[in-house]
């Protein structure tokens, strides 16, 4: 959505955040898709029914284990910029874990990820500096060597 057709207020908080500057742009060549194990992970503020939900611009993370079912999984994001109607309908919209089993299933990838993640997509990118690095490690432990960013 553009800036000049979100509420005035709105308009201002985002033209005013500060983006990261980044030194270099990292390249990383690699084994075929046929070969490598894919997680996702979401800024759609997901969450496992059961699991604490995120508040506001919470800044860390929720786990999602690769055997969770569609009406086990919770969307917690909340903004006036989210439509959650392709959520609702099919969770494969935010969440494609079915799409990622039939494509391990075909061989088109190599392994669905054990764990995926999500974070609250209207946090501030730098509080979520140290969960990244943590989800970063444990998708590393699992050997995981592609990630599926689904963005909202």
């Amino acid at each position: 959505m553009r800036l000049e057709k979100l509420p005035a207020e709105m308009a201002l908080r985002l033209s005013e955040l500060e983006c990261p500057d980044f030194k270099g742009t990292p390249w990383v060549e690699g084994k075929p898709l046929s070969q490598r194990r894919v997680a996702i992970v979401s800024s759609a503020g997901l969450v496992v029914r059961g699991d604490p939900v995120f508040r506001g611009r919470d800044a860390d993370y929720r786990a999602i284990p690769g055997a969770t079912q569609a009406n086990d999984l919770l969307c917690s994001h909340i903004s006036i910029n989210f439509d959650r109607n392709g959520f609702q309908e099919d969770w494969n919209v935010v969440f494609p874990l079915d799409r990622l089993s039939e494509l391990a299933a075909e061989r088109t990838i190599g392994s669905v990820a054990t764990t995926h993640y999500s974070f609250m997509g209207a946090t501030d990118p730098m509080q979520m500096v140290d969960g990244a690095r943590e989800v970063a490690g444990k998708l590393k432990a699992d050997n995981v060597d592609a990630v599926l960013l689904t963005s909202v």
